[in-house]
Protein backbone atom coordinates (compact mmCIF):
# COMPACT_ATOMS: atom_id res chain seq x y z
CA UNK A 1 0.00 0.00 0.00
CA UNK A 2 3.13 2.12 0.90
CA UNK A 3 4.64 1.44 -2.31
CA UNK A 4 1.35 2.65 -4.63
CA UNK A 5 1.31 5.75 -2.47
CA UNK A 6 4.71 6.58 -3.21
CA UNK A 7 4.04 5.69 -6.79
CA UNK A 8 1.16 8.62 -6.29
CA UNK A 9 3.36 11.09 -4.91
CA UNK A 10 5.46 10.55 -8.06
CA UNK A 11 2.88 10.51 -11.07
CA UNK A 12 1.63 13.92 -9.14
CA UNK A 13 4.70 15.69 -8.74
CA UNK A 14 5.40 14.52 -12.54
CA UNK A 15 1.49 16.77 -13.06
CA UNK A 16 1.38 19.90 -12.28
CA UNK A 17 -1.02 20.09 -15.44
CA UNK A 18 -3.63 18.36 -17.01
CA UNK A 19 -1.37 18.27 -20.01
CA UNK A 20 1.52 16.95 -17.73
CA UNK A 21 -1.01 14.73 -16.39
CA UNK A 22 -1.75 13.26 -20.11
CA UNK A 23 1.90 12.81 -20.97
CA UNK A 24 2.60 10.99 -17.81
CA UNK A 25 -0.12 8.82 -18.38
CA UNK A 26 1.00 8.17 -22.14
CA UNK A 27 4.32 7.35 -20.69
CA UNK A 28 3.18 4.25 -18.16
CA UNK A 29 0.76 3.17 -21.35
CA UNK A 30 3.34 3.14 -23.62
CA UNK A 31 6.01 1.10 -21.26
CA UNK A 32 3.16 -1.12 -21.17
CA UNK A 33 2.73 -2.19 -24.58
CA UNK A 34 -0.29 0.27 -25.85
CA UNK A 35 -0.08 2.12 -28.80
CA UNK A 36 -1.30 5.50 -30.11
CA UNK A 37 -5.23 5.48 -31.80
CA UNK A 38 -4.91 8.89 -33.47
CA UNK A 39 -8.65 10.26 -33.77
CA UNK A 40 -7.68 10.76 -37.44
CA UNK A 41 -6.24 7.39 -37.98
CA UNK A 42 -7.81 4.08 -39.10
CA UNK A 43 -9.38 2.24 -36.49
CA UNK A 44 -7.42 -0.73 -35.49
CA UNK A 45 -9.54 -3.80 -34.25
CA UNK A 46 -6.60 -5.62 -33.48
CA UNK A 47 -6.48 -7.51 -29.70
CA UNK A 48 -4.37 -5.17 -27.22
CA UNK A 49 -4.33 -2.05 -25.55
CA UNK A 50 -4.65 1.66 -27.05
CA UNK A 51 -4.93 4.91 -25.76
CA UNK A 52 -5.91 8.30 -27.78
CA UNK A 53 -5.18 11.49 -26.72
CA UNK A 54 -6.59 14.85 -27.14
CA UNK A 55 -5.28 18.29 -24.91
CA UNK A 56 -6.04 17.39 -21.30
CA UNK A 57 -7.84 14.51 -21.95
CA UNK A 58 -6.86 10.74 -22.14
CA UNK A 59 -8.70 7.48 -23.14
CA UNK A 60 -6.98 4.00 -22.77
CA UNK A 61 -8.81 0.77 -23.42
CA UNK A 62 -7.90 -3.13 -24.17
CA UNK A 63 -10.03 -4.56 -27.06
CA UNK A 64 -10.31 -8.33 -27.61
CA UNK A 65 -10.56 -7.54 -31.38
CA UNK A 66 -14.13 -7.23 -31.05
CA UNK A 67 -17.51 -5.82 -29.24
CA UNK A 68 -17.69 -6.86 -25.56
CA UNK A 69 -19.51 -5.38 -22.79
CA UNK A 70 -17.73 -2.23 -21.53
CA UNK A 71 -16.39 -1.85 -18.17
CA UNK A 72 -15.35 2.22 -17.82
CA UNK A 73 -13.34 4.52 -15.43
CA UNK A 74 -13.94 7.80 -15.49
CA UNK A 75 -11.64 10.73 -13.70
CA UNK A 76 -10.43 13.64 -14.09
CA UNK A 77 -7.48 15.40 -14.45
CA UNK A 78 -8.05 19.27 -13.59
CA UNK A 79 -7.79 20.66 -10.38
CA UNK A 80 -8.58 24.27 -9.57
CA UNK A 81 -5.68 26.66 -9.27
CA UNK A 82 -5.04 30.20 -10.53
CA UNK A 83 -4.57 30.40 -14.57
CA UNK A 84 -2.29 33.10 -15.99
CA UNK A 85 -4.18 35.31 -18.40
CA UNK A 86 -3.19 35.69 -22.29
CA UNK A 87 -1.66 39.19 -21.01
CA UNK A 88 0.32 37.77 -17.98
CA UNK A 89 2.55 41.18 -17.21
CA UNK A 90 1.22 43.39 -14.85
CA UNK A 91 2.15 45.15 -11.44
CA UNK A 92 2.07 47.69 -9.05
CA UNK A 93 3.83 49.71 -6.62
CA UNK A 94 7.52 48.69 -8.03
CA UNK A 95 6.55 45.23 -8.24
CA UNK A 96 6.52 42.88 -11.17
CA UNK A 97 3.06 40.53 -11.29
CA UNK A 98 1.28 38.14 -13.00
CA UNK A 99 -2.03 38.71 -14.01
CA UNK A 100 -4.14 35.53 -13.22
CA UNK A 101 -7.67 34.11 -12.88
CA UNK A 102 -9.49 31.62 -10.76
CA UNK A 103 -9.72 28.20 -12.15
CA UNK A 104 -12.52 26.13 -10.81
CA UNK A 105 -13.77 26.01 -7.10
CA UNK A 106 -9.91 26.74 -5.24
CA UNK A 107 -9.96 27.59 -1.61
CA UNK A 108 -8.14 31.64 -2.42
CA UNK A 109 -6.43 31.50 0.63
CA UNK A 110 -5.05 28.22 0.39
CA UNK A 111 -2.84 29.46 -2.26
CA UNK A 112 -1.37 32.52 0.07
CA UNK A 113 2.55 32.73 0.80
CA UNK A 114 3.72 29.48 -0.99
CA UNK A 115 6.49 28.93 -2.64
CA UNK A 116 4.72 28.32 -6.93
CA UNK A 117 5.98 27.12 -9.48
CA UNK A 118 4.28 27.86 -13.34
CA UNK A 119 3.87 24.71 -15.92
CA UNK A 120 1.24 24.66 -18.89
CA UNK A 121 1.70 24.59 -22.84
CA UNK A 122 3.08 27.59 -25.22
CA UNK A 123 1.58 27.03 -28.69
CA UNK A 124 3.48 28.11 -31.37
CA UNK A 125 2.63 29.74 -34.68
CA UNK A 126 2.52 26.79 -36.85
CA UNK A 127 0.55 25.07 -33.86
CA UNK A 128 2.88 22.75 -32.58
CA UNK A 129 2.60 22.80 -28.78
CA UNK A 130 5.58 22.43 -26.11
CA UNK A 131 4.90 21.74 -22.57
CA UNK A 132 6.56 24.07 -19.98
CA UNK A 133 7.19 23.14 -16.49
CA UNK A 134 9.03 25.87 -13.82
CA UNK A 135 9.39 23.62 -10.56
CA UNK A 136 11.38 25.57 -8.40
CA UNK A 137 10.24 29.15 -6.79
CA UNK A 138 9.34 31.53 -9.44
CA UNK A 139 5.81 33.34 -7.89
CA UNK A 140 4.52 33.69 -4.75
CA UNK A 141 1.00 35.47 -3.39
CA UNK A 142 1.81 37.68 -0.41
CA UNK A 143 -0.41 38.23 2.89
CA UNK A 144 -1.11 41.51 3.92
CA UNK A 145 0.89 41.66 7.67
CA UNK A 146 -1.50 41.46 10.54
CA UNK A 147 0.13 45.07 11.42
CA UNK A 148 -1.54 46.39 8.45
CA UNK A 149 -5.01 44.69 9.37
CA UNK A 150 -5.32 43.56 12.98
CA UNK A 151 -8.74 42.88 12.21
CA UNK A 152 -7.89 39.67 9.94
CA UNK A 153 -8.05 36.82 13.20
CA UNK A 154 -11.28 38.48 14.14
CA UNK A 155 -13.47 39.00 11.05
CA UNK A 156 -12.14 36.69 9.37
CA UNK A 157 -9.82 36.65 5.60
CA UNK A 158 -11.77 38.71 2.70
CA UNK A 159 -10.04 38.57 -0.57
CA UNK A 160 -10.53 40.26 -4.15
CA UNK A 161 -10.03 37.78 -6.97
CA UNK A 162 -9.18 40.57 -9.12
CA UNK A 163 -6.53 42.80 -6.89
CA UNK A 164 -5.47 39.96 -3.82
CA UNK A 165 -4.35 37.00 -5.97
CA UNK A 166 -1.95 38.21 -8.26
CA UNK A 167 1.13 36.78 -7.90
CA UNK A 168 4.56 38.53 -7.46
CA UNK A 169 7.94 37.20 -9.35
CA UNK A 170 10.27 40.18 -9.37
CA UNK A 171 10.47 44.11 -8.83
CA UNK A 172 10.75 46.60 -11.65
CA UNK A 173 7.77 48.22 -13.30
CA UNK A 174 4.71 46.45 -15.04
CA UNK A 175 6.44 46.97 -18.40
CA UNK A 176 9.58 45.35 -17.55
CA UNK A 177 7.63 42.58 -17.46
CA UNK A 178 8.50 39.61 -19.90
CA UNK A 179 7.08 36.05 -18.38
CA UNK A 180 6.35 34.91 -21.97
CA UNK A 181 9.94 35.45 -22.89
CA UNK A 182 11.08 33.98 -19.42
CA UNK A 183 9.61 30.49 -20.35
CA UNK A 184 10.52 30.81 -23.88
CA UNK A 185 14.26 30.89 -22.29
CA UNK A 186 13.14 27.66 -20.42
CA UNK A 187 12.22 25.32 -22.89
CA UNK A 188 14.75 27.21 -25.60
CA UNK A 189 12.09 28.85 -28.18
CA UNK A 190 12.31 32.33 -29.80
CA UNK A 191 9.97 34.06 -28.02
CA UNK A 192 8.63 35.70 -30.89
CA UNK A 193 7.08 31.93 -32.32
CA UNK A 194 5.16 32.10 -29.17
CA UNK A 195 1.21 32.48 -30.21
CA UNK A 196 -0.91 31.44 -27.19
CA UNK A 197 -0.07 29.49 -23.92
CA UNK A 198 -2.30 27.55 -20.90
CA UNK A 199 -0.54 28.38 -18.06
CA UNK A 200 -0.98 27.77 -14.31
CA UNK A 201 0.71 28.05 -11.13
CA UNK A 202 1.38 25.08 -8.59
CA UNK A 203 2.62 24.73 -5.30
CA UNK A 204 6.32 23.16 -4.68
CA UNK A 205 5.82 21.71 -1.97
CA UNK A 206 6.22 18.03 -2.21
CA UNK A 207 3.94 14.99 -1.13
CA UNK A 208 4.80 13.69 2.28
CA UNK A 209 3.31 10.79 4.84
CA UNK A 210 2.42 12.24 7.87
CA UNK A 211 0.59 11.24 11.20
CA UNK A 212 2.75 9.41 13.89
CA UNK A 213 2.49 6.17 12.19
CA UNK A 214 2.85 8.23 8.44
CA UNK A 215 -0.42 7.18 7.68
CA UNK A 216 -1.44 10.04 5.67
CA UNK A 217 -0.52 11.24 2.67
CA UNK A 218 0.00 15.21 1.74
CA UNK A 219 0.14 16.58 -1.71
CA UNK A 220 -1.74 18.98 -4.29
CA UNK A 221 -3.90 17.77 -6.46
CA UNK A 222 -5.31 14.46 -5.03
CA UNK A 223 -8.52 16.07 -6.09
CA UNK A 224 -8.48 14.56 -9.09
CA UNK A 225 -4.78 13.02 -9.61
CA UNK A 226 -5.45 10.39 -6.75
CA UNK A 227 -8.64 8.45 -9.30
CA UNK A 228 -6.56 9.26 -11.94
CA UNK A 229 -3.77 7.04 -11.16
CA UNK A 230 -5.76 4.45 -9.57
CA UNK A 231 -7.80 3.93 -12.85
CA UNK A 232 -4.80 4.14 -15.20
CA UNK A 233 -3.17 1.09 -12.30
CA UNK A 234 -6.51 -0.60 -12.21
CA UNK A 235 -6.74 -0.57 -16.67
CA UNK A 236 -3.02 -2.28 -16.93
CA UNK A 237 -3.66 -4.75 -14.21
CA UNK A 238 -7.15 -5.47 -15.90
CA UNK A 239 -5.28 -5.60 -19.39
CA UNK A 240 -2.66 -8.28 -17.87
CA UNK A 241 -5.66 -10.28 -17.14
CA UNK A 242 -6.98 -10.08 -20.66
CA UNK A 243 -10.68 -10.36 -19.75
CA UNK A 244 -13.82 -11.26 -21.65
CA UNK A 245 -15.14 -7.51 -21.09
CA UNK A 246 -13.53 -4.41 -22.66
CA UNK A 247 -11.83 -2.60 -19.44
CA UNK A 248 -11.70 1.77 -20.37
CA UNK A 249 -10.09 4.50 -18.32
CA UNK A 250 -10.77 7.99 -19.64
CA UNK A 251 -9.39 11.16 -17.51
CA UNK A 252 -10.78 14.05 -18.70
CA UNK A 253 -10.59 17.80 -18.75
CA UNK A 254 -12.22 20.55 -17.49
CA UNK A 255 -14.64 18.60 -14.58
CA UNK A 256 -13.55 21.51 -12.16
CA UNK A 257 -15.43 24.34 -14.41
CA UNK A 258 -18.21 22.36 -15.60
CA UNK A 259 -17.09 19.65 -17.91
CA UNK A 260 -19.13 21.58 -20.95
CA UNK A 261 -16.24 21.59 -23.74
CA UNK A 262 -14.80 19.74 -26.56
CA UNK A 263 -12.66 17.60 -24.26
CA UNK A 264 -15.19 17.49 -20.84
CA UNK A 265 -17.29 14.65 -19.81
CA UNK A 266 -20.28 16.91 -22.10
CA UNK A 267 -17.93 16.66 -24.81
CA UNK A 268 -18.08 14.04 -27.65
CA UNK A 269 -14.51 11.85 -27.12
CA UNK A 270 -15.91 9.25 -24.80
CA UNK A 271 -18.92 8.37 -26.75
CA UNK A 272 -17.25 8.47 -29.93
CA UNK A 273 -14.66 5.83 -28.31
CA UNK A 274 -17.31 3.88 -27.18
CA UNK A 275 -19.52 4.00 -30.10
CA UNK A 276 -16.68 2.39 -31.92
CA UNK A 277 -15.65 -0.13 -29.94
CA UNK A 278 -19.49 -1.38 -29.66
CA UNK A 279 -19.12 -1.94 -33.53
CA UNK A 280 -21.22 1.66 -34.47
CA UNK A 281 -24.18 3.78 -34.19
CA UNK A 282 -26.68 0.76 -34.30
CA UNK A 283 -25.43 -1.82 -32.61
CA UNK A 284 -23.84 0.39 -29.41
CA UNK A 285 -27.44 0.49 -27.90
CA UNK A 286 -27.29 -3.19 -26.86
CA UNK A 287 -23.87 -2.96 -25.94
CA UNK A 288 -24.48 0.02 -23.51
CA UNK A 289 -27.26 -1.79 -21.74
CA UNK A 290 -24.60 -4.39 -20.62
CA UNK A 291 -22.04 -2.06 -19.59
CA UNK A 292 -21.19 -0.51 -16.81
CA UNK A 293 -19.29 2.80 -15.87
CA UNK A 294 -17.16 3.50 -12.25
CA UNK A 295 -17.09 7.31 -11.70
CA UNK A 296 -14.07 8.32 -9.47
CA UNK A 297 -13.58 11.66 -7.71
CA UNK A 298 -12.44 12.15 -4.42
CA UNK A 299 -15.00 12.62 -1.22
CA UNK A 300 -14.78 14.28 1.83
CA UNK A 301 -13.46 12.91 4.38
CA UNK A 302 -14.98 13.91 8.07
CA UNK A 303 -13.37 16.96 9.42
CA UNK A 304 -13.19 16.56 13.15
CA UNK A 305 -13.16 20.29 13.67
CA UNK A 306 -16.27 20.76 11.79
CA UNK A 307 -18.20 17.54 12.21
CA UNK A 308 -21.48 19.56 12.29
CA UNK A 309 -21.16 19.94 8.28
CA UNK A 310 -21.55 16.13 7.61
CA UNK A 311 -24.20 13.73 7.86
CA UNK A 312 -23.93 11.62 11.19
CA UNK A 313 -24.06 8.21 10.00
CA UNK A 314 -22.43 8.74 6.29
CA UNK A 315 -19.01 10.14 7.67
CA UNK A 316 -15.79 8.78 5.89
CA UNK A 317 -12.67 8.21 6.80
CA UNK A 318 -9.07 7.87 4.94
CA UNK A 319 -8.10 4.14 5.25
CA UNK A 320 -11.46 2.70 5.59
CA UNK A 321 -11.59 2.05 2.10
CA UNK A 322 -13.14 3.96 -1.20
CA UNK A 323 -16.52 5.31 -0.46
CA UNK A 324 -20.03 5.16 -2.39
CA UNK A 325 -21.13 8.57 -3.32
CA UNK A 326 -24.90 8.63 -2.91
CA UNK A 327 -27.47 11.62 -3.35
CA UNK A 328 -31.00 11.08 -3.84
CA UNK A 329 -31.26 13.98 -6.56
CA UNK A 330 -28.66 12.12 -8.89
CA UNK A 331 -25.70 14.29 -7.87
CA UNK A 332 -24.02 11.40 -8.07
CA UNK A 333 -25.18 8.88 -10.34
CA UNK A 334 -24.81 5.68 -7.87
CA UNK A 335 -27.88 2.85 -7.62
CA UNK A 336 -28.55 0.03 -5.96
CA UNK A 337 -27.53 -2.52 -8.64
CA UNK A 338 -24.85 0.30 -9.12
CA UNK A 339 -23.42 -0.43 -5.71
CA UNK A 340 -24.13 -3.90 -5.74
CA UNK A 341 -21.33 -4.41 -8.87
CA UNK A 342 -19.33 -1.71 -6.14
CA UNK A 343 -19.55 -4.20 -3.21
CA UNK A 344 -18.85 -7.30 -5.87
CA UNK A 345 -15.56 -5.71 -6.64
CA UNK A 346 -14.33 -4.88 -3.88
CA UNK A 347 -15.44 -7.99 -1.42
CA UNK A 348 -13.42 -9.84 -4.68
CA UNK A 349 -10.24 -7.63 -3.76
CA UNK A 350 -10.57 -7.70 -0.13
CA UNK A 351 -10.86 -3.85 -0.04
CA UNK A 352 -13.22 -2.66 2.25
CA UNK A 353 -15.68 0.11 1.56
CA UNK A 354 -17.67 3.21 3.44
CA UNK A 355 -20.89 5.30 2.20
CA UNK A 356 -20.55 9.20 2.01
CA UNK A 357 -24.08 11.08 1.82
CA UNK A 358 -24.21 14.80 2.05
CA UNK A 359 -26.13 16.41 5.01
CA UNK A 360 -29.37 17.27 4.46
CA UNK A 361 -28.90 20.89 4.88
CA UNK A 362 -25.02 20.92 3.43
CA UNK A 363 -25.66 20.61 -0.60
CA UNK A 364 -23.35 18.27 -2.38
CA UNK A 365 -21.17 18.55 -5.28
CA UNK A 366 -21.15 16.50 -8.33
CA UNK A 367 -18.73 14.66 -10.53
CA UNK A 368 -18.81 13.83 -14.27
CA UNK A 369 -20.87 10.33 -13.13
CA UNK A 370 -24.35 11.89 -13.97
CA UNK A 371 -23.44 13.61 -17.07
CA UNK A 372 -21.48 10.10 -18.78
CA UNK A 373 -25.01 8.37 -17.47
CA UNK A 374 -26.97 11.08 -18.74
CA UNK A 375 -25.66 10.92 -22.28
CA UNK A 376 -25.10 7.50 -22.63
CA UNK A 377 -27.29 5.54 -20.97
CA UNK A 378 -24.99 3.59 -19.03
CA UNK A 379 -25.30 2.41 -15.44
CA UNK A 380 -22.84 4.50 -13.38
CA UNK A 381 -21.50 4.60 -9.97
CA UNK A 382 -19.88 7.19 -7.94
CA UNK A 383 -16.85 6.59 -5.91
CA UNK A 384 -13.69 8.09 -4.51
CA UNK A 385 -11.24 8.05 -1.56
CA UNK A 386 -11.71 10.40 1.59
CA UNK A 387 -10.07 13.92 1.62
CA UNK A 388 -9.54 16.79 4.29
CA UNK A 389 -9.10 20.58 3.04
CA UNK A 390 -10.67 19.33 -0.82
CA UNK A 391 -9.96 21.94 -3.15
CA UNK A 392 -7.46 23.17 -1.34
CA UNK A 393 -3.41 23.98 -2.72
CA UNK A 394 -3.05 21.32 -0.62
CA UNK A 395 -5.12 18.21 0.52
CA UNK A 396 -4.86 14.69 2.73
CA UNK A 397 -5.92 11.56 2.33
CA UNK A 398 -5.13 7.87 3.93
CA UNK A 399 -2.12 6.36 2.58
CA UNK A 400 -3.44 3.13 2.57
CA UNK A 401 -6.79 4.26 0.11
CA UNK A 402 -4.69 4.71 -3.39
CA UNK A 403 -4.18 0.51 -3.09
CA UNK A 404 -7.50 0.25 -2.18
CA UNK A 405 -9.19 1.88 -5.10
CA UNK A 406 -6.82 0.45 -7.23
CA UNK A 407 -7.65 -3.08 -6.57
CA UNK A 408 -11.50 -2.55 -6.35
CA UNK A 409 -11.10 -0.65 -9.92
CA UNK A 410 -9.41 -3.68 -11.54
CA UNK A 411 -11.84 -6.08 -10.14
CA UNK A 412 -14.74 -3.87 -11.67
CA UNK A 413 -13.07 -3.22 -15.04
CA UNK A 414 -13.14 -7.25 -15.11
CA UNK A 415 -16.04 -7.92 -13.96
CA UNK A 416 -18.00 -10.07 -16.48
CA UNK A 417 -21.21 -10.14 -14.50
Amino acid sequence: MADLALDLAEFITASPTPYHAVAETVRRLTAAGFAEQPETGEWNTGVGGRYQVRDGTVLAWWQRGGPAPLRIFAAHTDSPTLKVKPLPDTGAGGWRQIAVEVYGGALWNSWLDRDLGLAGRLVRYDGSTLLVNVARPLLRVPQLAIHLDRSVNNEGLRLDAQQHLLPIWGLGAAADGDLLGFLAGEVDVDPDEIAAHDLVVHDLTPPARLGGEKELLAAPRLDNLASAHAGITALLDAAAREPSVVPVFVGFDHEEIGSGTATGAAGPLLETVLTRLAGGFDARARLFATSRCLSVDVTHAAHPNYLGHHDPTHRSLPNRGPAMKVNANQRYATDAPGAAAWQRACRAAGVPTQYFVGKNTVPCGTTVGPIVATRLGIRTVDVGIPVLSMHSARELCGVADPAHLAAAAAEFLTDPS
